[in-house]
């Protein structure tokens, strides 16, 4: 008698089990968009609320709430920006909760579920395609299936997951191999350099821009070695999985370059030219940033600040510093930020690149936009002014808070905003010195870069309305 009660309890508990499972499957399939932001917000109450236990601080003492809060968000938006001293702060538990954070951030909430459930069951179900789609490509959400040949296609989720696990774990071991002999060289123990060697490759390809050195990158400033290999971590990582998946199926087939794989890759690489060749020119005579340094370090100097815009958030010299011209070229280097489906943030350099080819169009009286021999249908346009303008409202409703409450410049306030709302992490030094409210506003708008406005505004909307018919057309004037 003793062993017939347990068996009857077990299909009672695999039912209640199995009801709270469809709950969650059928809240995934109806809403993707709430579930991602449901999702992402429930990872960062988990951290939030590990990093506010003493035991993640050295000092043994609770980490106030909004500081572990804006740490929380900072680790999984991968953002950077930081309202404490991460070097010293945080214990080695704190730490490793951080780590995971970022780790969890830079590849993606949906895409993690879909790798997590390809685990469990050893194989993908169209529901997990759809959600792993999604993040690969989020025009999924906001005008549901698409066909554009820039896509990942739902037979090739599997693929794309394989390379998001395989890539971004080789990527972060191969520049930690690279990284650690130079913290051994520069006097680092054995430990101390495998750990920060890790934690800076990491935090590069998450495009985080975290420092673990309680130097920061001082030490570093001039090193071609180092500065190289984060700078080729911030660059990988800020272009996003499926270009890196058309990249290695392309070496491995042949297979030509999708438009989103081309545009991303020559758009990224411009905006790095002309954000380097913006620092040489505004910064040349400022010796309190490259202007004391060599002739061979200032083009190093400038190239690696113009890739940390991508998102990345290492810097080698002191931002505040920076000539207000250059801090508006940087402003508008990181509001667009780097890859779609990348760790970085911003509206996404093919959103740029959108835009430009649709002025292109117009001022040659093209009906399409044509990059790359392929037409790109118009919705894409309508997606890309919704991104764009969504993230410059974002910008000045933050701004104009933050400007009240902290009377500080414009040109200081503007900066961090959007370092925060395109997940950055450069900093002219405003935030480590932002009230209570300032903190909770900032991250606010890293959360909703990260989520992302495509998503976002896919959340508000209850649904989508499908009209039976055409209104009449008439045409305002515009310009």
């Amino acid at each position: 008698m003793s062993s017939w009660a347990p068996m009857r309890a077990h299909p009672r508990e695999r039912s209640l089990l199995a009801r709270i499972r469809d709950v969650i499957d059928r809240f995934a399939a109806a809403t993707p968009a709430r579930f991602a932001i449901a999702i992402f917000s429930a990872l960062v109450v988990v951290l939030t609320t590990l990093l506010v236990l003493p035991i993640s601080a050295r000092d043994g003492q609770a980490t106030p709430l909004v500081d572990a809060l804006f740490t929380a968000v900072s680790a999984i938006c991968v953002t950077g920006l930081t309202t404490v001293d991460m070097a010293t702060h945080w214990s080695a538990f704190g730490n490793t909760a951080i780590l995971i954070g970022l780790q969890v951030g830079g590849i993606g909430v949906l895409t993690l579920a879909s790798m997590l459930g390809l685990v469990v069951s050893r194989r993908l179900g169209l529901r997990q395609r759809l959600i792993a789609a999604s993040d690969t490509n989020p025009s999924r959400i906001h005008v549901g299936p698409v066909s554009e040949s820039q896509a990942i296609r739902l037979g090739e989720i599997g693929g794309l997951l394989a390379t998001v696990a395989i890539s971004a774990l080789a990527i972060e071991f191969v520049l930690a191999l690279v990284i650690i002999p130079r913290l051994l060289v520069e006097g680092f123990d054995v430990w101390p350099a495998i750990w920060q060697g890790f934690y800076f490759a990491a935090s590069a390809f998450t495009n985080t821009g975290f420092v673990p050195a309680a130097s920061g990158m001082e030490a570093f400033a001039q090193d071609p070695w180092m500065l190289g290999a984060i700078g080729t971590g911030v660059f990988l990582g800020s272009l996003g999985f499926p270009v890196i998946f058309a990249v290695v199926r392309n070496l491995k087939d042949g297979a030509r370059l999708s438009v989103h794989a081309r545009l991303t890759l020559f758009t990224t690489v411009l905006l790095i030219f002309i954000g380097a060749l913006a620092v040489l020119v505004l910064e040349w005579n400022n010796t309190n940033t490259i202007g004391g340094q060599s002739l061979i370090s200032r083009p190093l100097t400038s190239t690696f600040l113009s890739t940390m815009t991508r998102s990345g958030g290492f810097s080698t010299i002191d931002i505040d510093e920076l000539n207000g011209s250059t801090l508006l070229v940087f402003d508008m280097l990181m509001f667009v930020g780097g890859g779609s489906a990348s760790t970085a943030g911003g509206i996404k350099v093919t959103t740029l690149a959108v835009l430009f080819l649709a002025a292109l169009a117009e001022a040659r009286g093209d009906n399409d936009m044509h990059a790359f021999e392929r037409r790109i249908p118009t919705d894409v346009l309508r997606l890309a002014v919704s991104v764009t303008l969504w993230g410059a409202t974002i910008v000045a409703v933050s701004t104009i808070a933050i400007l009240q409450i902290t009377k500080e410049p414009l040109d200081r306030v503007l900066f961090d905003v959007i370092s925060a709302f395109a997940t950055c992490g450069l900093s002219t030094g405003l935030t480590e010195s932002l009230p209570d409210s300032g903190k909770y506003i900032l991250a606010a708008t890293m959360w909703a870069g990260r989520v992302g406005t495509v998503t976002l505004a896919a959340a508000l909307a209850a649904s989508q309305r499908r009209q039976l018919f055409t209104r009449a057309e008439e045409r305002p004037i515009v310009g």
